[in-house]
């Protein structure tokens, strides 16, 4: 009698051969743009591994975990694209069957990247696959949400936009952490300090940062010209966050509606700025501008996605909390003048930014 362990071993795709059957397991619809894999001969020894991270901020947190050791990260989304709401071509799956691990935000918010899981699981391939989401819990949506939008808000009812809450980003590190020590178990000890001191020294101090910003903050409302992607900054600082686009995905439509929603919301609250997404349309709030008493629109980022100097200058959460969201809060808020907030001729490169 077979022993049913060893036949499934025997039936898993190595990642070399998986790209060698060719057809059989590159299922279209899965894509992006990464640089190269590591060779394969770094899974069973002491070289290099590659992880591929399927979103931004867990490709960041992932490089700065890995620092130090032979694990190589790359990220799939290419630069310019929110990492939510996009539409992949075909031509990551090579990428993504030949890393060693997949890093991935659960089931239900990236479609493409549950179709990628799926070819792995049907065709055997060894790639590990790192849940950073695992175990984590999420808050509801809001009851504005549409209710035909694909994603883990149709099919969970469930915010997924955990990760801009720095305590539940800390658990996604401890996720990650851990399955880059399974991958490169020698280097344990490395990823775990790596870790420790992430959580300590980063996480911990924009948290207390961000709660600086809101406690001095006279009003509690923000207005975001952008999707609904900040409700848990809203939830962790008792702030009312009230996106114009009322639905998950960023290229979500404006409605007459929406707009009038907003003009109430900036006269009631007596709003002279608002916050726009970076990798969203300025249409919305252009119109803002020109109907309500608003003065200017400034950049917000739920750290989906990077500018092509924001990659020159190796900006990763960290930088991007520091750079583009808080001194956008610390405006909104009216904390302070545009040109009292970030570094020097920030509101000259931001105000009304195109």
């Amino acid at each position: 009698m077979v022993d049913d362990t060893k036949q499934s071993k025997k039936n898993r795709f190595s990642r070399r051969e998986a790209i060698t059957a060719g057809a059989g397991v590159l299922t279209a619809g899965i894509a992006g743009c990464v640089s190269g894999a590591g060779d394969d001969e770094g899974s069973d020894g002491g070289g290099s591994r590659v992880a591929v991270a399927s979103f931004f901020s867990f490709y960041d947190f992932a490089r700065k975990i890995a620092d130090g050791t032979p694990i190589q990260v790359n990220n799939l989304i290419p630069t310019g694209l929110h990492g939510h709401g996009w539409e992949p071509n075909a031509s990551v799956t090579k990428n993504i069957i030949e890393a060693d691990a997949f890093l991935h935000v659960g089931p239900g918010f990236q479609p493409w990247a549950d179709r990628a899981i799926q070819t792995l699981k049907d065709d055997n391939v060894d790639t590990q696959r790192i849940n950073v989401r695992e175990g984590i819990e999420l808050v509801d949506l809001a009851a504005s949400l549409d209710a035909d939008e694909e994603g883990v808000g149709k099919q969970q009812g469930k915010d997924p936009h955990f990760w801009l809450d720095p305590d539940r980003a800390k658990q996604s590190v401890d996720n990650i952490a851990n399955g880059l020590a399974k991958l490169a178990p020698e280097h344990e000890g490395a990823v775990q300090d790596n870790a420790t001191t992430y959580k300590s020294d980063v996480l911990e101090q924009i948290d207390q940062d961000y709660q600086t910003i809101f406690d001095a903050a006279d009003r509690n409302v923000v207005q975001l010209a952008a999707h609904n992607a900040f409700q848990y900054i809203g939830s962790k600082y008792d702030a009312e966050m009230v996106p114009l686009v009322t639905n998950l995905a960023a290229s979500g439509d404006v409605k007459p509606s929406d707009i009038a929603d907003a003009k109430a919301v900036i006269e009631e609250n007596d709003i002279n700025y608002i916050a726009n997404g970076v990798f969203e349309s300025r249409k919305p709030a252009k119109q803002l501008l020109t109907e309500t008493q608003v003065e200017g629109y400034l950049p917000v980022t739920p750290y989906a996605g990077v500018r092509e100097n924001w990659v020159e200058n190796n900006w990763g959460y960290e930088e991007i909390a520091y750079n583009i969201n808080m001194p956008t809060f610390e405006v909104v808020l009216g904390n302070k003048q545009p040109d009292a907030v970030g570094p020097d001729n920030w509101s000259d490169e931001w105000m009304n930014f195109e």
